[in-house]
């Protein structure tokens, strides 16, 4: 199972300025989601975001949304954004079904949303670096969990090269330029 830039959709869960507070990691969540959603939407890699009851939880984060002006945002109340029939329909028309997910909290909406994608027959890539809880374990322990159900972990380097597929053409060059050239080396948290 490979990833491909033609068949894969970016859906960031929940990553709202009134939850990031409480969350473990949720700075580092929002900053990899940023980066990697950023040079999806340079390779035309759609990039979704869902907010849940924004209402009470705020919007989503202002950091997260700069780094992406072409997404699209769905609103929701049910944990698993697959609840939504227009979310539902509208990806079934996108034609991708490859899904890379993360955000807050993993074991809540993220867990729950990537067990309605699997059941709908997406292939679901868990960004482990992107997703978080309010307690790490908790985060872990849904990863653990989709793992089993059939999601596939991975980092966000390994989506980002394996979109890219190939160092010698100019989607590469400019990718390398503005995202990949410079990326720090700074330590990542794995929950």
């Amino acid at each position: 199972m490979r990833l491909t830039r033609e068949e894969s959709l970016m859906l960031i869960v929940d990553l709202q300025a009134g939850l990031l507070p409480v969350i473990e990691h949720g700075d580092q969540a929002v900053t990899e989601a940023a980066w990697l959603g950023g040079l999806a939407e340079s390779i035309e890699v759609p990039v979704w975001v869902t907010e849940q009851y924004p209402e009470g939880l705020g919007g989503s984060e202002p950091r997260l949304l700069e780094a992406l002006p072409g997404h699209r945002r769905w609103q929701k109340l049910t944990f698993d954004a697959c609840g939504n029939p227009a979310f539902v329909a509208a990806l079934a028309e996108s034609g991708r079904r490859q899904v890379v997910l993360c955000g807050t909290e993993a074991h809540i909406c993220v867990m729950q949303t990537g067990l309605g994608l699997l059941a709908a027959g997406y292939e679901v890539y868990w960004l482990t670096e992107a997703c978080a809880s309010r307690r790490a374990g908790e985060a872990r322990l849904a990863r653990e969990r989709m793992v089993q159900a059939g999601a596939v972990a991975v980092s966000a380097d390994m989506v980002a090269y394996e979109w890219l597929h190939r160092c010698d053409d100019e989607r590469f060059k400019q990718a390398h330029r503005r995202f990949l050239k410079g990326r720090s080396a700074r330590p990542l948290v794995f929950v």
